[in-house]
C-alpha cells in the first residue's frame, strides 16, 4: 500500500500497517480478531460480574483476579480501534496525540500486569506459608494500596516516554509496522539520537518486569519448599493444586513476552508476518486465555458459571412454559 505524502501531514500523523500486502484478505482476517476480542472482553466481564456478585468470592485470591481481569480488558481495548479500524474501515492515519496516549495505556497496562502476577504470587505465598496469618496480612485496605500502587508506579515510569518521543523529530518515516503504537518502533523512527530511549526503556523493565519476576520466583521456591515439607502427599497436591491457574497466567505472560523480545532481537532474518503475530499474541494471549484457564481449574469460579447458566437456561424453559 502506498502511503500519500504530505509534509504537513507527515508531521502531525503516523501510518499504521498492519498485514501488509494482504488488504484484499483484511475481511477474513478480521474474523479470527474480531472473535478474539469478543472472547477477551466477555470472558473478562464475566469474571468480574462472578466475582462482584457471589459474596463468598470476596476473598484476596479473587479480589487480586479482579485486578488481573481488569488490567486484561484494559490492554484489550486499549489495541481495539486502531486494529479493527484497519480491518473494517482501512483507517491507517493516526495523529501523534493519539498514537502517544495508546501508547502509554499499552506499556501501563503491561507493567501492572506483571504486577498483578507478582501480587498473586505473594498471594499463594501467603495462604500456603503462612495459612494463620491470611486474613490479617491481606486486608481488603492492603489489597487496596497494592492495587493503587501498581498501577502508580507503571504510569510514573511509563509517562516519560511520551514526552521523549514527543521532542523528535521523525524525518525518516511515519509508518509503523504494526496496527498500534509501540514505544520501540516509534523511537527508530527518529532522525536523531535515542539512546536516552534506549536506557530509559531498559531502566523500566529492569524495574517492573525484571524485579517482579525475580520475586515471582523466589516466592514460589519458598512454596515449594513449604510444600515438600508436608507429610501428606495428598495435602501436598491440594497446595500445589492452588497455585496451578496462577503459574499458568504467569506463563501466558512471561513466554509471549520472552519470545517477542528474542524475535526482535535474533529473528531480523525472519518474515515480517512472524514480527506481526508475536506482537499479537503477546498483546491478546493473555487477556483471551486467563478466564479461561481460571474458568476451569479454579473450582469456586467453574462452578459459579455453571450455576449462571443453568439458572439463564431455568428462565428460558420457564418462558417457554
Amino acid at each position: 500500500m502506498a502511503i500519500p505524502y504530505n509534509s504537513s501531514l507527515q508531521k502531525s500523523t503516523f501510518f499504521l500497517m498492519g498485514f501488509q500486502g494482504l488488504e484484499e484478505f483484511h475481511g477474513w482476517i478480521s474474523i479470527p480478531f474480531c472473535s478474539i476480542y469478543l472472547t477477551v472482553i466477555l470472558g473478562n466481564l464475566t469474571v468480574l460480574h462472578i466475582i462482584r456478585t457471589d459474596a463468598t468470592l470476596h476473598q484476596p485470591m479473587y479480589y487480586f483476579l479482579a485486578m488481573l481481569a481488569l488490567t486484561d480488558l484494559g490492554l484489550c481495548l486499549s489495541t481495539l480501534p486502531t486494529v479493527l479500524g484497519i480491518f473494517w474501515f482501512d483507517a491507517r492515519e493516526i495523529g501523534l496525540p493519539a498514537c502517544f496516549t495508546q501508547l502509554f495505556f499499552i506499556h501501563t497496562l503491561s507493567l501492572v500486569e506483571s504486577s498483578v502476577l507478582l501480587s498473586m504470587s505473594i498471594d499463594r505465598y501467603v495462604a500456603i506459608c503462612n495459612p494463620l496469618r491470611y486474613s490479617s496480612v491481606l486486608t481488603p485496605v492492603r489489597i487496596i494500596k497494592i492495587g493503587l500502587s501498581s498501577v502508580l508506579r507503571s504510569a510514573l515510569l511509563i509517562l516519560p516516554l511520551p514526552f521523549l518521543l514527543k521532542r523528535f523529530q521523525y524525518c525518516r518515516s511515519h509508518v509503523l509496522a504494526h496496527a498500534y503504537c509501540l514505544h520501540l518502533e516509534i523511537m527508530k523512527l527518529a532522525c536523531s539520537s535515542i539512546i536516552v530511549n534506549h536506557i530509559y526503556g531498559l531502566f523500566v523493565v529492569a524495574c517492573t518486569v525484571g524485579v517482579d519476576s525475580l520475586l515471582i520466583f523466589l516466592s514460589y521456591a519458598l512454596i515449594l519448599r513449604t510444600v515438600l515439607s508436608i507429610a501428606s502427599h495428598q495435602e501436598r497436591l491440594r497446595a500445589l493444586n492452588t497455585c496451578i491457574s496462577h503459574i499458568c497466567a504467569v506463563l501466558l505472560f512471561y513466554i509471549p513476552m520472552i519470545g517477542l523480545s528474542l524475535v526482535h532481537r535474533f529473528g531480523e532474518h525472519l518474515p515480517r508476518i512472524v514480527h506481526l503475530l508475536m506482537s499479537y499474541v503477546y498483546l491478546l494471549v493473555p487477556p483471551l486465555m486467563n478466564p479461561i484457564v481460571y474458568s476451569i481449574k479454579t473450582k469456586q469460579i467453574r462452578q459459579r458459571i455453571v450455576k449462571k447458566f443453568e439458572f439463564v437456561q431455568s428462565l428460558r424453559c420457564f418462558q417457554k412454559d
